[in-house]
């Protein structure tokens, strides 16, 4: 590649500390439909639980770690953030990595595993700023799917490995993603394949035995309709009637601490696990692990070779 390279890692983002924000940002996230007060008060309740969301500021903390990961291995690089839902926006994004003089981007949704009906969304926000920018906008290239990544699966492994040195020998591994409405998962059956991919080679890098580890869901939602099983909560008694008396939990899709880890897991979880009688992990969220920060820099590469092929 030639030229500075910029790296924009997009994903979700979050309402404002204060949350004067939420109903908007909830609009945002539902696709414009209005959320119910109550829909509002409840994750109202849930933020203030865990004292804000962190992700945007993690999030630039990946950024920066990218970027001085790309610099340490002699590339000329940027690296920055944009949300699809929350600013600072996509456009807000590739409008610094472009005032910084980069000539290529790579984007990367934060989400190992690549949903077109999910994700879309950040290719459509990436087409539209490149647009307001006009003849300003750098080349920009979205990486496709990373869910198979080895420094990706490593660093989960690291993670998972360090959750387990706390617990008793034998305690099962659930390895997690974000639940489903059925008839999106049926719509999207690779997306399916690429979850069951990466939870197999966690397990695989660990070498642990199919007794050892079960993939199941999370945060199901507040729409109606059926969403995917076996959610975490329904492997708990079954676990625990086999004898197990800890569990440990590993998100194999959220990459950083946030709603979805430090509410439906920390807490929802924790007390479902206690009601069930069993002990509760969680691994610690890759964040800024050395190794993940590798595997996004890997990324970043190989979507540029392909940006400027």
């Amino acid at each position: 590649m030639s030229g500075r390279l910029g790296v924009l890692l997009m994903t979700y983002g979050s309402p404002a500390a204060d949350l004067h924000d939420l109903p908007q940002y909830l609009a945002a996230v539902r696709g414009g439909r209005e959320p119910s007060p109550e829909l509002v008060e409840e994750f109202r309740r849930r933020y203030k639980l865990i004292g804000g969301s962190p992700l945007i500021p993690i999030t630039r903390a990946q950024a920066a770690a990218v970027e001085k990961r790309l610099q340490a291995d002699g590339h000329d690089a940027a690296a920055t953030v944009g949300m699809r839902f929350s600013a600072p926006t996509v456009l807000d994004g590739l409008r610094e990595l472009s005032e910084l003089g980069c000539e290529t981007v790579s984007a990367i949704v934060m989400s190992p595993q690549y949903s077109g009906l999910l994700m879309d969304g950040y290719r459509s926000a990436l087409e539209a700023a490149v647009a307001e920018l006009g003849a300003r906008a750098p080349a920009v290239q979205l990486a496709p799917a990373w869910h198979r990544e080895p420094r990706f699966i490593a660093a989960v492994a690291e993670r998972v490995r360090d959750g387990l040195a706390s617990l008793p020998d034998g305690a099962p591994v659930l390895l997690t993603a974000h639940s489903l409405p059925r008839r999106v998962a049926d719509a999207e059956p690779g997306y399916l394949d690429q979850l069951g991919e990466t939870a197999e080679a966690v397990a695989s890098a660990l070498g642990l035995g199919a007794d050892r580890w079960h993939f199941c869901w999370q945060s199901a939602g507040h729409k109606p309709g059926e969403w995917m099983k076996p959610d975490f909560t329904d492997l708990l008694p079954k676990l625990r009637d086999a004898g197990h008396a800890a569990v440990l939990i590993a998100p194999i899709q959220f990459l950083a601490d946030h709603l979805e880890v430090l509410y439906d897991v920390d807490i929802a979880a924790r007390q479902q696990a206690e009601a069930a009688g069993m002990a509760f992990a969680r691994i610690e969220s890759l964040n800024v692990s050395p190794t993940f920060i590798g595997a996004l820099a890997q990324i970043a590469r190989e979507a540029a070779s392909v940006a400027a092929s």
